[in-house]
């Protein structure tokens, strides 16, 4: 064998190799179709919105791969719910295509509990669906700030920022009621100067706007001459007030006279 290639021209041995490599060649293109299933093809079934075990049932059984792309987690969903498919339903494709999906996660994922103390009841609302949990019962206590979020509670205790607690999870929250519990007399403020009149108010738990008359250069050295509400009615009953409710006071340069009809605990100061 060796003799006969050696006694062999060289053309005759090129031409041989290139015989071959065309016959190679030939049997590649003839059996393309049959590697790549030339011709068939088949129409993506709809999967989005079955659960991820029958979708692998279903699309094995129209010859297709199936492979989870992604998950996520949403506790208004089943687990294992598909979200998600690609390609789409209907898409006509090739035979033996995979159809990759993204599915709703069998278990919740673990986060962090915010530090919600001191928040507002409007953000902590949106601070919790954020991130993925559920705003539960709301109480409330007696404390001047209302609606701020006293204590955030899980399972009926207290739960501090950086608990680890699975997304979906329900979280109670303690507000300020921004009232007191009992009721007082509105204090009688005419005539005190403006620190006095701050003095008791600060001690009642009581606040409000104060507008300052124009020739006021320092209010410390300023005197109220009108409030609202008024310690009395018109016809000298005794006006009741809760802590964390307002009092808006009117501040002038000059002590107002006090008339005692009026302002029963405190007697005519002169100017």
């Amino acid at each position: 064998m060796i003799k006969y290639i050696t006694t062999r021209p060289l053309w005759v041995h090129i031409a041989f190799a290139l015989g071959a490599v065309i016959i190679l060649i030939l049997i590649f293109l003839l059996s393309l179709n049959w590697i790549t299933n030339h011709g068939e093809s088949r129409t993506v079934p709809a999967v989005v919105g079955k659960n991820i075990n029958d979708v692998e049932k279903l699309l094995d059984s129209k010859g297709f791969e199936v492979v989870v792309q992604d998950s996520v987690y949403y506790d208004s969903l089943p687990p294992g719910f598909v979200i998600r498919q690609v390609p789409e339903a209907d898409d006509v494709v090739k035979i033996n295509r995979t159809v990759y999906v993204t599915i709703n996660r069998f278990v919740a994922p673990d986060i962090e509990m915010p530090n919600l103390l001191g928040s507002s009841y409007r953000n902590a609302q949106m601070v919790l669906r954020n991130l993925g949990l559920r705003v539960g019962d709301t109480s409330y206590k007696f404390d001047f700030a209302k609606n701020s979020v006293l204590e955030q509670l899980y399972k009926g205790s207290p739960i501090k920022a950086g608990t680890k607690v699975r997304m979906g999870s329900t979280i109670a929250l303690v507000l300020g009621s921004g009232l007191g519990e009992e009721d007082m007399k509105v204090p009688d403020l005419i005539g005190m100067s403006y620190e006095e009149a701050r003095a008791m108010l600060d001690a009642q738990g009581l606040s409000g706007l104060v507008i300052v008359d124009p020739n006021v250069r320092d209010t410390s050295s300023s005197f109220v001459y009108k409030q609202t509400p008024m310690p009395v009615t018109e016809d000298g009953a005794r006006i009741r007030i809760r802590s964390g409710q307002m009092i808006d006071i009117w501040l002038g340069s000059e002590r107002p006279a006090v008339d005692s009809s009026k302002h029963p605990q405190q007697s005519p100061s002169p100017q």
